[in-house]
């Protein structure tokens, strides 16, 4: 018997949204839940946000995040 194996460098287009993607997404979401970690994870990103280099670093990074979502959808230019 061989087993399946997904060729990732030649995906299904899924049109419309990816299922695969998203289920993937979903199920390490509930996978970290589950491993007990997001008030450890909360609390270590309030404390990031306090301190000055690191909240310029990741507003920064923000700030580039949506330079191309707004190159993509319009829209957000109107926020």
């Amino acid at each position: 018997m061989t087993d399946k194996i997904e060729d990732t460098t030649q995906q299904r287009n899924e049109g419309e949204g990816n299922r695969t993607a998203a289920r993937e997404y979903n199920e390490m979401q509930r996978r970290f839940v589950k491993s007990g970690k997001v008030d450890q994870k909360a609390h270590e990103a309030e404390r990031d946000l306090r301190d000055q280099d690191i909240r310029a670093e990741l507003e920064r990074a923000e700030a580039v995040g949506r330079r191309h979502i707004a190159e993509e959808d319009p829209a957000v230019k109107r926020r």
